[in-house]
């Protein structure tokens, strides 16, 4: 059981690496670079949507938000940039490190959602 999360884990780096090299392709469509880059700014965020801290939900976006980004922008990606992407990223593995753009794509939303909730709150 252990060896098969290990195993998921690795293929999990190995297709946001894929992305990665995906997004960069001319070839990739500008709304699939775009969802590309959000999962990815996600993924390599420092801090989450919904911190960890908070019980069973703080797991749950990584568990549920980061899989499902991910499928969806692999969907829109064409096949054979695809290919090519999940080739090289296994020929070439990468270490995923720290994202300061995802940190401040991360920040950005946070300050985009509390200025809606405020500006929803004083219309009240």
């Amino acid at each position: 059981m252990l060896e098969h999360l290990r195993a998921l884990a690795r293929r999990l780096k190995t297709e946001l690496h894929a992305l990665s090299l995906a997004a960069r392709d001319p070839r990739t469509p500008w709304p699939a670079r775009l969802l590309a880059l959000g999962v990815l700014a996600y993924a390599l965020s420092p801090i989450d949507l919904i911190p960890d801290f908070i019980p069973v939900l703080g797991q749950l976006d990584d568990l549920l938000l980061l899989p499902a980004g991910l499928w969806l922008a692999l969907r829109l990606i064409p096949r054979d940039v695809l290919s090519d992407a999940r080739a090289q990223a296994a020929a070439h593995p990468a270490r995923l490190a720290r994202s300061g753009w995802g940190l401040a794509l991360m920040l950005g939303l946070y300050v985009l959602g509390l200025g809606l909730l405020w500006a929803w709150w004083a219309r009240g």
